[in-house]
C-alpha cells in the first residue's frame, strides 16, 4: 500500500489528510470521518483505513479544523462545518483520485457521513460505528459546563484529557441538526455497527438510526467493544466486516490481469509489524488472511503460507477431476481431496535430482463418490496427475524478485 499526505481546501481553511491506496489505479474511493475531537491518527481509524485499502480502495482520513494536523480554531467549527468539510473532501477525491463510493464515520463522524451522503451522488454505501442518532447527544460529554457556555457564550472543557473551547453557536448547531431527513433521502446501502456496552453512545442510538433508514440496511453488534475500539481485535473485526460488506456495493472492474499476470495481481500486506498476520487481495476482488500459529509468534488469524499452498494444490486437483468427469460423462457425484505436507530427505524422493537438501512432500488423499467403475476411478486418479498446480510444484519454477520504487 502507498500512503501520501492529502491537503485540500476545507470550509474554514486547508485541511490535512492521509490518503492510503493499494498502489495501483482504483475504481472507488472512501472518506473516513473520525470521532468528536479525535484525529486521523487514532488506532481504529488506521486499522479500518488499512483494511479498506487492502481491499483495493483509496481511503482518505483527515483532521477537521483545529484538530490533529489541520489548521484553524476548533471553537469556530460546528457539526454543519464538519459536514461541509466531508463534502469538500469528497469533491477533491472525485477530482484527484476516484469517485467517493463509500463513507465511513466513527461516533459523531458517523452522524456526519449520514448527513452528507445525500449530497454526494457517487456514494453507494455508508457505514457508521458507534454513531449517535442526534448530534446533540454529545452534550452529555460536557454537561457540567453547559451553564457556563450559556452565560459566557463559550467555555473551556476537558475531553479525553485535552482542553477544547465549546461555544454557544456550536450547541445551537447540534441542537438544530437532525438525521431523520438525511436518512429519508439516503440513496445508499447502510451498515450500522455498534457495541451493546458502548458507554459513550448508548446502543439505542443504533436502533433509532436503523429504524429510520430504508433498505438495504444491516446491523452488526460489536459485542464487548468500547466506544473507541481500543482493542486491536475489535478494530480489526469492524474493519473486516466493513470491507466485506462494501464489496457487495463497490464492484472492482479492473482485476489486474495482464500478459505478465493472467490470473490477476495478488497483493499481500502485513496487518501489524509486530506480528505475522497478512491481508491478501486476489485479483482486486477476493480477500484472504495469512498468519502463523501463536507458538511461533503469530496470532493464528489465518492460514499459514504452506497451508495456502496445500489449498491451491487441493483446489486445482478437484477442479481438474471435475472438468474431466464432465467432459467424459463420468457419473461423479462428489470429489474431495485432503492434502498434507511435510519435509523429507532427498534420498526418499526417487524422481528428484541428487543433492543433500530436504524436499517438500505433498500427499493427496482423493475421495470420489458416485456409481463409478474401477476403470473410471483409475482414469480420474490419473487425470489428477495432470493438475496444473501439481505440474508446477513438480517442475522447477523461476522466481524473479525486484525492489518496488513505491513507498
Amino acid at each position: 500500500m502507498q500512503t501520501e499526505e492529502f491537503i485540500f481546501p476545507g470550509s474554514q481553511g486547508p485541511l490535512s489528510g492521509r490518503l492510503v491506496t493499494p498502489g495501483y489505479p482504483v475504481d472507488h474511493s472512501v472518506v473516513f470521518a473520525h470521532c468528536f475531537t479525535c484525529s486521523q491518527d487514532i488506532p481504529a481509524a488506521k486499522r479500518i483505513t488499512a483494511k479498506l485499502a487492502a481491499r483495493g480502495l483509496a481511503v482518505l482520513s483527515f483532521d477537521f479544523t483545529g484538530l490533529g494536523h489541520s489548521d484553524g480554531e476548533f471553537e469556530n467549527t460546528s457539526f454543519t462545518s464538519n459536514v461541509d468539510d466531508l463534502r469538500l473532501a469528497a469533491e477533491e477525491l472525485q477530482r484527484r483520485v476516484a469517485p467517493p463510493s463509500l463513507l465511513v464515520g466513527h461516533s459523531l463522524g458517523g452522524a456526519a457521513v449520514i448527513a452528507v451522503a445525500p449530497h454526494i451522488p457517487s456514494v453507494k454505501a455508508v457505514a457508521t460505528i458507534g454513531a449517535p442518532f442526534e448530534p446533540a447527544h454529545i452534550k452529555h460529554l460536557f454537561s457540567a459546563s453547559l451553564d457556563d457556555i450559556s452565560a459566557s457564550g463559550k467555555a473551556e472543557v476537558t475531553l479525553g484529557g485535552r482542553p477544547f473551547t465549546i461555544t454557544q453557536d456550536f450547541l445551537d448547531d447540534i441542537d438544530s441538526s437532525r438525521l431523520i431527513p438525511a436518512l429519508a433521502k439516503l440513496d445508499a446501502a447502510l451498515l450500522v455497527l455498534h457495541s451493546p456496552v458502548d458507554a459513550i453512545v448508548d446502543v439505542s442510538n443504533a436502533a433509532e438510526i436503523f429504524q429510520h433508514a430504508k433498505h438495504p440496511k444491516s446491523f452488526i453488534s460489536l459485542d464487548g467493544a468500547d466506544h473507541l475500539l481500543r482493542d486491536v481485535a475489535d478494530a480489526d473485526y469492524a474493519a473486516g466486516v466493513i470491507a466485506a460488506w462494501a464489496g457487495r456495493y463497490l464492484p472492482v472492474a479492473d482485476t489486474g490481469k495482464s500478459k505478465q499476470s493472467p490470473d490477476g495481481d495478488v497483493v499481500v500486506a502485513e496487518v501489524d509489524p509486530a506480528g505475522f498476520a497478512q491481508d491478501i487481495l486476489i485479483a482486486r476482488t477476493h480477500q484472504l488472511r495469512a498468519d502463523e500459529p501463536a507458538d511461533i509468534g503469530g496470532t493464528n488469524t489465518g492460514a499459514t503460507p504452506y497451508q495456502l499452498l496445500q489449498a491451491g494444490l487441493g483446489a486445482c486437483t478437484t477442479m481438474t477431476i471435475r472438468m474431466y468427469a464432465r467432459r467424459k460423462n463420468i457419473p461423479l457425484e462428489h470429489v474431495s481431496v485432503t492434502v498434507t505436507h511435510d519435509k523429507r530427505h532427498l534420498k526418499e524422493c526417487e524422481r528428484c535430482e541428487a543433492g543433500p537438501h530436504a524436499v517438500d512432500h505433498f500427499t493427496r488423499s482423493i475421495s470420489l463418490t458416485g456409481d463409478l467403475s474401477p476403470e473410471q476411478k483409475t482414469s480420474l486418479l490419473d487425470i489428477a496427475e495432470k493438475c496444473p498446480v501439481h505440474k508446477t510444484l513438480e517442475a522447477s519454477s523461476h522466481i524473479e524478485t525486484t525492489l518496488s520504487e513505491k513507498a
